[in-house]
């Protein structure tokens, strides 16, 4: 009696080829959602620097004065609270030149630092006026805000090759600050109104520029805007 041959089943060559294009279909769709939100960072950081640079022309369109530096801001009942106030001079620091310490990144310790530094004061001054969002009481009032890659935002006077007042923010990825760069100026860290500096730990102090970017996708920066 002849046994009947057993027929191992196997993939088609069709079958196969519909598995691979849904592989590539879904690898395609993961790469598309990763620059996505590469974008959604971009334009978010953009964002940053705009609506600040809008919020310090819309305060002293109203005021007068610059926020964090004004000086009448603690003698005025305007906000209906207690509010320090700066010495007036232009800049974000107390004196006309600006001590070491006074970086984008000075982390307020105490409500009395409101006092002392008018990077913090900044923000409560916008915070108070309405014109940035966050608390407008306690230590909470005077910290900076955090940007969309966890680093953080802030004013200072001179870094980074300038010699005027500047915006900072932090912790950016080497495909952001370049595309930041590229398009709000002329794509070089160390010209224009937008420089960048080579980070090697978070939330650096402002430094010098980088002589140029390398995208290695590890590298972070620090990216900075005249005012």
């Amino acid at each position: 009696m002849t046994q009947g041959i057993k027929r191992q089943s196997g993939f088609t060559l069709v079958e196969i080829a519909i598995v691979l294009v849904i592989i590539g279909l879904l690898l395609g769709g993961i790469l598309k959602g990763q620059e996505m939100i590469t974008q959604a960072k971009i334009k978010n950081v953009i964002n940053d620097f705009n609506g600040i640079s809008a919020a310090i022309y819309s305060y002293q369109d109203r005021y007068r004065a610059l926020p964090g530096d004004e000086q009448n801001a603690n003698t005025v009942a305007r906000w209906g609270a207690a509010a320090f106030g700066g010495d007036g001079n232009g800049t974000f620091c107390r004196t006309s030149t600006c001590a070491a310490t006074a970086v984008y990144n000075t982390v307020p310790t105490a409500a009395a630092t409101a006092t002392t530094d008018e990077s913090n004061l900044f923000w409560l001054h916008l915070r108070l006026s309405g014109f940035v969002p966050g608390p407008t009481a306690g230590i909470a009032a005077i910290q900076q805000p955090s940007n969309a890659v966890n680093g953080i935002l802030g004013v200072q006077t001179t870094g980074m090759g300038f010699t005027s007042n500047i915006v900072c923010t932090s912790n950016l990825p080497d495909k952001v600050a370049i595309a930041i760069d590229t398009q709000m100026d002329d794509g070089a860290s160390n010209t224009g109104v937008v420089r960048a500096m080579l980070q090697t730990g978070p939330n650096q102090a402002t430094g010098t520029a980088a002589t140029a970017y390398a995208e290695t996708g590890t590298n972070q920066y620090l990216a900075c805007k005249n005012l």
